[in-house]
């Protein structure tokens, strides 16, 4: 069943590692595996998000997903999204970054290391958004209780994650932002820094009432849906359970693509922590990509999205931990492989935490009580 939904994904990461090492030495290597795992990682809840409205779809539109679906992904907001990015920063035509990036690497490096501070700040508000969010968010289950209690007490006050982002963005500007690192030396940037960060906060809203939109669209439809279903019910109509279609599963791929993008800036700026190649950029996020697709699959098969309940909260955290360090490498410069390891970290940290949980829970309701396992109950 693993090897079956994983196949592809397993092969293509073989691939794009072994391309990755012979065309570009085994750096390359490392920082592509380094984002691998790292869209891996931030992309779980995403595969979650999407088995769990992808299983209301017949089986038509769930493939238009999985094909349709994994292309856009992949090759849009992997692949041309990051051009855009270094286009739009270093004010030269996507055309133009892509064949600077392949006939001149020394420009386009001394091009993107210019752009930086105007793509860290974008990115690290998009990212801080994303964190602040989650975190101000009264949520049932708890992994850092200690933290996310009174967190979730201050996320009552509206706005206030807009508030704290701006605040941030404003201290960015007044400290690492005057002395930000360019191909030419430090630089003051803060003028810069202050418009990309707040068309990053912008970008985040507007991407947020998107998917709210389409979610309030597909509440709308459900609610019809069942009428529907009563009313069939009530005149004495079979009724039958084979997904949405038409309208209802067009909206819930548009809600889907919406969500897939929203949930890819994370991993496509993020990136920009790690690497400023694009082409390693490109391959690292792509492989990830496709376990995305593949996560999605088998958590549809198996039925099952609730099992390792604090991998949401761990991939957050490194969403916040990547916004910190884009704000910082404005002026500081951060090793590669310690910017990706902290995702890392955290998201294994996480996963243990899920697993004692669940043995605490097992051995709960077999009425044992290990003291091992206590601890994973207390959040």
């Amino acid at each position: 069943m693993i090897l079956k939904t994983f196949g592809w994904s397993i092969a293509i990461t073989a691939i794009g590692l072994a391309f990755a090492a012979w065309q570009w030495g085994w750096e390359a290597f490392g920082v592509v595996l380094i984002l691998s795992i790292l869209e891996i990682s931030l992309s779980f809840d995403n595969a979650v998000v999407n088995a769990g409205i992808l299983k209301k779809m017949n089986a038509f539109w769930q493939k238009i997903f999985l094909t349709v679906g994994i292309l856009i992904a992949v090759f849009g907001m992997r692949l041309v999204f990051p051009v855009v990015i270094v286009a739009i920063s270093a004010k030269v035509g996507p055309i133009e970054a892509v064949q600077i990036a392949v006939d001149n690497p020394d420009r386009y490096e001394s091009l993107v290391t210019d752009a930086h501070p105007a793509i860290a700040a974008f990115g690290g508000m998009f990212l801080l958004m994303i964190f602040l969010d989650f975190i101000f968010e009264d949520r049932d289950i708890k992994w850092l209780g200690w933290v996310e209690r009174p967190l979730a007490k201050l996320g009552k006050v509206d706005m206030l994650s807009v508030c704290i982002a701006l605040i941030v963005l404003l201290g960015t500007a007044l400290t690492f932002a005057t002395h930000a690192h360019t191909s030419t030396g430090y630089q003051d940037k803060s003028a810069t820094v202050l418009l990309a960060g707040v068309g990053g906060l912008i970008t985040y809203l507007v991407v947020g009432g998107l998917s709210s939109f389409f979610e309030n669209r597909l509440e709308e439809q459900e609610e019809h849906e069942h009428e529907e279903e009563e009313k069939a019910r009530a005149e004495g109509k079979q009724i039958s359970a084979v997904g949405l279609a038409g309208k209802a599963a067009f909206f819930l791929f548009l809600y889907l693509e919406v969500l897939d993008a929203s949930f890819s800036f994370d991993g496509v700026i993020g990136a920009f922590a790690i690497t400023n190649q694009i082409f390693w950029m490109a391959l690292g996020l792509g492989i990830g990509a496709m376990y995305v697709r593949s996560l999605t699959v088998y958590l549809v098969r198996q039925g099952t999205l609730d099992d390792y309940v604090y991998l949401e909260h761990g991939a957050h955290y490194a969403i916040g931990a990547l916004a910190a360090i884009l704000l910082i490498t404005i002026e500081h410069s951060i090793n590669e492989i310690i910017t990706g390891l902290i995702g890392v970290v955290l998201i294994a940290a996480s996963f243990w935490s899920s697993v004692r949980r669940n043995k605490a829970l097992a051995a709960k309701q077999s009425g044992k009580d290990p003291d091992d396992d206590k601890s994973a109950l207390r959040v």
